[in-house]
């Protein structure tokens, strides 16, 4: 049991608000502010109860424990101001401030907290002072919520902590899925890193069927020993992915055929094949038509479907082929759609579906804990937060 927004008087408070604006920036540009957008809700209902002042915290990118230019929170400082219609008052350096120090504006937003390594380090010092300018703390960042960080985990020692809307709604569509799901469950595990094993474990006990696509689809496929020609792998999941075929070969869905290339590159010259082919001097890198007729079926008869990672080599426009027309064809299905966050998540909205879909998750780490079935590191300290403070 933790606090929740409602459960907190802002009155007159000093309110430090953890958000998540770790959005992409290209020459000082925003070229997406979805997740400054979904943490408004938050910040106005705070507004809304006059509070002495609202501090605002976030990290952004993965600067070298430095300040960068191209890693700062002022562009995102002018966007947060354009959004909410407020003046916010941009403070450079949070280590070095104390709360006398502090602009008395009534919003505050500070420089990346990862520009010190104290905030990765949870450094105790560091999460104290974070503390020290607020009087509660709301945490609102779904997509760091694994992190065991200062800003996270640490802050929580030392004053009274509630979620905000966008983790409370975070938790709420992800518990669905974890507990108790409409059946048929379908999961569809995709994109490059063999992070998702943990994931792809815990799921396979729980779902009707799993589709896997990209880099991962590829280790299956060569642990069933087909022949993948150049196509990438993991090998160090080979194994596992044995151990699986094993185990449950009627729920695990793998491509039939694909789009191939002879280069990792959009521009390669491209070739459509299937399992049975000699794919020698050839790279796996989109699903084929009969692949994705297969996948459509399984999904017309879903009731709940989450779907982690592009199908295909999205990166590239040209292989694009298999993740569109499976969020297209799941856009109109009248199932529990959750996309977990990242890469999926920036795929459905290139292709400008998330609206079509039941929630698009912020966070794609989180999300993926989750589904894992593994208790977040944020959740864990509001636990021991509601306990010290209720």
């Amino acid at each position: 049991m933790f606090f929740k927004l409602k459960d907190f008087d802002f009155e007159n408070k000093r309110v430090l608000i953890r958000v998540d604006f770790n959005v992409p920036i290209e020459n000082g540009i925003i070229k997406d502010d979805a997740r400054i957008r979904k943490a408004l809700p938050t910040i106005n209902y705070v507004l809304d109860q006059n509070p002495k002042q609202i501090i605002i915290i976030s990290h952004l990118g993965r600067p070298k424990n430095e300040y960068s230019p191209e890693f700062s929170l002022k562009p995102v400082c002018e966007k947060t101001k354009e959004l909410l219609g407020k003046d916010i008052f941009f403070e450079i350096n949070p280590r070095i401030i104390n709360l006398t120090e502090m602009s008395s504006a009534k919003i505050v937003m500070l420089e990346n907290l990862r520009f010190d390594k104290v905030e990765k380090e949870n450094d105790i010092d560091f999460a104290a002072k974070l503390a020290s300018f607020a009087d509660v703390f709301v945490f609102d960042a779904f997509a760091t919520a694994h992190r065991e960080h200062a800003s996270v985990i640490g802050v929580q020692q030392h004053i009274p902590t509630c979620i905000g809307f966008l983790m409370e709604k975070e938790l709420e569509f992800l518990k669905k899925v974890t507990d108790k799901p409409k059946k048929p469950f379908v999961a569809i595990i995709g994109g490059a890193k063999s992070d998702k094993i943990n994931v792809i474990n815990m799921l396979i006990k729980k779902v009707s069927v799993l589709i896997i696509g990209g880099i991962l689809a590829n280790t299956f496929l060569k642990a069933k020993g087909i022949n993948i020609g150049n196509s990438k792998y993991s090998e160090e999941s080979l194994g596992f992915a044995k151990e699986l075929l094993n185990k449950y070969p009627k729920k695990i869905a793998l491509p039939v055929d694909f789009i191939l290339g002879r280069d990792f590159l959009n521009d390669t010259e491209t070739h459509i094949g299937g399992i049975k082919d000699d794919l020698t001097g050839w790279m796996i890198m989109d699903i084929g038509p009969y692949t994705i007729t297969g996948y459509k079926e399984i999904l017309r008869k879903a009731k709940t479907v989450v779907w982690a990672g592009p199908i295909g080599v999205f990166e590239f426009e040209k292989f694009r082929r298999g993740t569109w027309d499976i969020a297209n064809y799941l856009s109109e299905s009248k199932a529990v759609k959750i996309i977990g966050g990242g890469d999926s998540a920036s795929a459905i909205k290139t292709f400008n579906l998330q609206d079509k879909m039941t929630h698009v998750s912020t966070g794609g780490g989180a999300s993926l804990e989750l589904l894992a079935g593994h208790k977040l590191a944020a959740v864990n300290a509001l636990e021991e937060n509601y306990k010290k403070f209720k």
